[in-house]
């Protein structure tokens, strides 16, 4: 009983120093600028944060370092969203070889889409054939996979996440042209 109350005195007296501490710069700074103290705040940036399964997680984030926990029921059951593939671009008809610009048909096709999708956001995935290097597929399919974000966000759709996969999955063997035409897709997930 004793040594508890001795730790928690303890403990107060390490918090009281290290605040008084962190307050010496502070009076330091205000007595050469003219006696006026300035306090410099953090902003920090509340936010959820929606993982691959559509579990969502409050965070919160100064910048420099962050906190994330999931976020549940009262009963401690994860909030998780219903997510689906609600739409799946074939590349070659949006896309030409090797460039991730996409026409302004197809931008108009597209915006009509995130109009109409009827969700709380998406999280968009691009994808590739096997026909280059992995490091090419990986940044090609995440330049078209942000162009297709970037449509979405100008007609005020939230986009959760952007992931380029490259060559990774596949639907169908890269056997031959016409499995690996089924390849070159980007997918728009639907997070209702």
């Amino acid at each position: 009983m004793i040594e508890s109350r001795i730790c928690r005195i303890v403990a107060a007296l390490v918090i009281a120093v290290a605040s008084i501490m962190s307050v010496i710069p502070e009076v330091a700074h205000a007595a050469a600028d003219g006696g006026r103290k300035v306090v410099k705040g953090e902003k920090y940036m509340p936010t959820i944060w929606v993982d691959p399964d559509g579990c969502e997680h409050w965070v919160m984030d100064d910048g420099a370092e962050g906190y994330m926990t999931p976020h549940v029921t009262r009963d401690g059951k994860p909030v998780c969203r219903t997510i689906n593939l609600c739409g799946t671009m074939p590349t070659d008809q949006f896309f030409a070889t090797d460039s991730y610009r996409i026409s302004a048909a197809g931008k108009q096709r597209l915006r009509e889409f995130f109009k109409s999708a009827n969700a709380r956001g998406f999280i968009i995935k691009g994808h590739t054939d096997s026909r280059a290097s992995d490091a090419y597929n990986l940044r090609l399919s995440k330049n078209r996979a942000n162009a297709v974000a970037q449509v979405a966000k100008s007609v005020g759709a939230r986009v959760y996440e952007v992931q380029g996969l490259g060559e990774r999955q596949p639907r169908v063997p890269n056997t031959s042209p016409e499995n690996m035409a089924k390849n070159r897709r980007v997918e728009i997930m639907c997070v209702k």
